[in-house]
């Protein structure tokens, strides 16, 4: 009998749930999640009462001693972007694969450093780009693999994050650029990467404007609609705002986060519109390509629905696509509550309505159908990718969706030369922030 393959996690926080879940239930065959890292002990404790679990719990400082202790083959990487790449490397060098969840990580040097680490080390680091799974997204990628429209040589990426999914980047860690690398790296990074599958290409020049437009104390005090609170939880002043939100209102976030401030002091639930946020909330990029194609991208952040539009233009025609999220998935499988009690339905129980037209030079348009499911969360695009990492027999997939270190480090390069370019007003070419990528 094949002996399981044996996983530690490091990094308890609500995204950490699906390739937990994924681990005891779908793949306990095959796979076995032997101990868990955090910096927060209590909500390590938490994470485990969740589904009656003992398993060994360390502290960062305990990092090489769980994985030679528990002879750990794989590290599943969930902590808070900026410390992405310290764990990656040590679990390399301590001779363990990686799999990490976006983005690699947030800026040129630590990402030098984890792709100097791994061709060192030769270990399999995989990052988890869950939207290259969705069977929409995979149906754009065939049909402009087949050719339909010719030679791309441009895309316009529209993207919105509602004013509920929106705001949460701005009361947790992410608002902190140093922590995330801002919405052009943790959120963008999807959507940069999904370029770079569509395109088989990657990035040479980046251009990017951007600013804090909505959210942020100045900007509230602009329009007259101050917030004087610091936090939604236990504030009489955050009462009636739609923006606040209140943790003693919702169990699952009391017990993960609330409950666990006095460990760590992290406070979930900041006022958007307070002091300390140094990320934008508006961006448009423009970007040239080694295959010479030129994508215009713009994120917002405070729309008032959420999906996103992708024009193709190529020689032979057009392709248009349009997905309306009404799904807010934050944390995975475990922010249901949350996303029922701000959006009116949880995410398992929203159809999110896509539209694909193909508009040939000549002829009539075509609407091209596309197989859809509301099993699993991102379009049913994670239940799909857990299969390619945890499966024991992943299937041949002539798309390519599974995606290597070198992806990650292409997808998060034209976020930091974008952060790059609206700091300096200039054009960035990728290569001179990381050469030899």
């Amino acid at each position: 009998m094949t002996p399981k393959k044996r996983y530690a996690l490091v990094g308890t926080g609500s995204r950490s749930r699906m390739y937990r879940d994924a681990l005891l239930n779908t793949y306990s065959d095959t796979s076995e999640l032997v101990a868990i890292c955090d910096s927060n002990p209590v909500r390590m404790a938490v994470w485990q009462a969740d589904l009656g679990l003992t398993l060994p719990a360390y502290p960062p400082a305990g990092f090489e001693e769980m994985l030679g202790r528990h002879r750990i083959d794989a590290v599943i990487v969930t902590t808070i972007d900026r410390t992405h790449h310290d764990y990656i490397c040590r679990a390399m060098d301590a001779g363990c694969d990686v799999i990490t969840e976006k983005p690699l990580t947030v800026d040129a040097a630590k990402c030098r450093q984890i792709l100097d680490t791994q061709n060192r080390t030769g270990k399999k680091l995989t990052v988890t780009f869950n939207y290259r799974y969705a069977p929409r997204n995979s149906k754009v990628k065939e049909l402009l693999q087949s050719g339909i429209i010719g030679t791309v040589t441009s895309v316009h990426f529209e993207w919105m994050l509602d004013t509920q999914h929106g705001a949460d980047y701005f009361r947790r860690w992410h608002r902190d650029k140093r922590n995330s690398g801002g919405l052009m790296v943790h959120k963008s990074t999807h959507h940069f990467d999904l370029v770079n599958w569509w395109l088989s290409s990657r990035p040479e020049t980046v251009m990017a404007m951007g600013d804090l437009r909505f959210y942020g104390r100045e900007n509230a005090e602009a329009r007259g609609e101050p917030r004087a609170y610091v936090r939604g939880t236990g504030d009489a002043r955050a009462a009636g705002d739609p923006f606040a939100l209140d943790m003693n209102k919702e169990p699952d976030l009391k017990r993960m986060y609330l409950d666990c401030e006095s460990a760590d002091g992290y406070i979930r639930d900041q006022n958007v519109f307070g002091d300390g946020i140094s990320i934008e909330d508006e961006v448009g990029v423009m970007v040239r390509y080694q295959n010479r194609a030129v994508m215009t991208y713009h994120l917002c952040a405070f729309a008032p629905w959420e999906g996103y539009r992708v024009n193709f233009t190529g020689t032979k025609g057009r392709l248009e696509f349009e997905v309306v999220e009404k799904a807010y998935v934050s944390g995975g499988e475990g922010d249901h509550n949350l996303a029922k009690n701000i959006l009116g339905a949880a995410p398992q129980d929203v159809v999110e309505p896509t539209s694909l037209v193909f508009r040939p030079h000549w002829g009539p348009p075509q609407t091209i159908a596309i197989p859809e499911t509301n099993q699993g969360g991102h379009g049913g695009a994670d239940t799909i990718m857990l299969e390619d990492i945890f499966g024991s027999k992943p299937a041949h997939d002539p798309l390519a969706r599974a995606a290597s270190h070198e992806s990650g480090a292409l997808s998060i390069m034209t976020g930091i030369a974008a952060n790059r370019s609206m700091s300096t007003g200039l054009p960035v070419h990728v290569r001179d922030l990381l050469p030899g990528l």
